[in-house]
């Protein structure tokens, strides 16, 4: 009996079982398929590797602070004269810097100082002073003059720059016949270049420090309008220096007179810088008694920056005679100079000045 009821479910479930299948096939519908999981990956960076850019700064030449292509060659310092009948004088429109100096019997004698450009010629060339070491060391250049004291050219070659001298037959330096001696030493700057030596072929370092345009000066900013600059170095040197919108320059009169090169240029100056220092004598005699004098420029004093047709008062600074004269504002930062060349009228502290209209 109970044999027969099992079997009987046995059937029951198996009839049941495979009508659920034939239901499954009639209806058509499918098994449902199972959604795959979506995975999500992070893009794979690779590290950039480059360094990162410097800025590009274009260079300049150390002496004028001009945009360009600077040339590796050395300072050369010429001694000018600036009596009336060396002028006019040839070369100075292309000097980076001219310094013009009080010499015995209130005569004035340029320094001219070439590197961002190459004259033909440059002259007259006359001797050397005491000032001329002191102003010129920190170039590490070259200097070269008609003549001098063997006392002053000793401390000249004690500066440690490399002399040149028509006096010794240097080569580059002749005497010209369309002039009456002693006005007429001339020389050829390419030449002295050639013939620079190995611890004078170096290019100098910056005797001024620049803005790197005109608007960036240190007159730009704070500076007061200016016209006219006038300068009582001696007696027998007036300067004037008068503003030129046209050219952006200071235009130079010697008094009254305009001021131009031998080749017809008149004489001009992006910055005019007034230093005004001590002027004592010194123990080298010249004629009649009188002493030859320098200036007392290491240490400190007062000065004034003309560029832009704008001026402002500055302190000077020389910490060393090898080091350079620095320009200072106000408030202690360094006074920039515009972009350009630059005349620096050395002012005798006892009996110089100056006036800005």
């Amino acid at each position: 009996m109970t044999r027969s009821i099992a079997r009987r479910r046995g059937a029951t479930l198996a009839v049941l079982t495979a009508a659920a299948l034939a239901l499954t096939a009639c209806s058509g519908t499918a098994e449902p398929t199972p959604t795959p999981s979506t995975v999500y990956q992070d893009p794979t960076i690779e590290p950039d590797k480059q360094p990162v850019p410097t800025p590009s700064v274009e260079a300049t030449w150390p002496l004028t602070g001009v945009a360009g292509d600077p040339v590796e060659r050395p300072s050369l310092a010429v001694k000018v004269e600036n009596t009336s009948a060396a002028r006019p004088q040839s070369g100075l429109e292309q000097a980076d810097i001219v310094w013009e100096t009080i010499v015995e019997f209130q005569v004035s004698r340029f320094i001219a100082v070439f590197q961002s450009q190459v004259p033909e010629e440059v002259g007259p060339v006359r001797s050397v002073r005491p000032m001329d070491p002191v102003i010129l060391e920190p170039t590490k250049g070259l200097l070269a003059f008609s003549g001098g004291q063997e006392g002053i050219v000793a401390l000249a070659k004690a500066s440690g720059l490399q002399l040149f001298s028509n006096d010794w037959g240097s080569p580059g330096m002749y005497r010209s016949s369309d002039r009456a001696a002693p006005h007429n030493v001339y020389l050829t700057p390419q030449t002295l270049w050639d013939n620079a030596d190995a611890n004078h072929s170096a290019a100098p370092g910056e005797q001024f420090l620049f803005a790197r345009s005109a608007d960036k000066a240190a007159p730009a900013a704070g500076g007061s309008a200016a016209g006219t600059l006038t300068f009582n170095l001696s007696a027998a040197a007036r300067p004037v220096w008068t503003w030129d919108a046209g050219t952006s320059t200071w235009l130079r009169s010697e008094g009254s007179s305009p001021a131009t090169a031998r080749s017809g240029d008149r004489l001009s100056a992006v910055n005019v810088v007034a230093i005004v220092a001590e002027h004592p004598n010194t123990k080298f005699p010249a004629q009649g008694g009188a002493r030859v004098p320098t200036y007392n420029l290491v240490g400190t004093g007062t000065g004034l920056i003309a560029t832009g047709g704008k001026t402002i008062p500055v302190t000077w600074k020389k910490t060393a005679e090898d080091q350079p004269l620095r320009l200072f504002l106000a408030d202690g930062s360094p006074a920039l100079l515009s972009p350009g060349n630059t005349w620096v009228e050395l002012v005798p502290k006892e009996t110089g000045s100056f006036t800005v209209s």
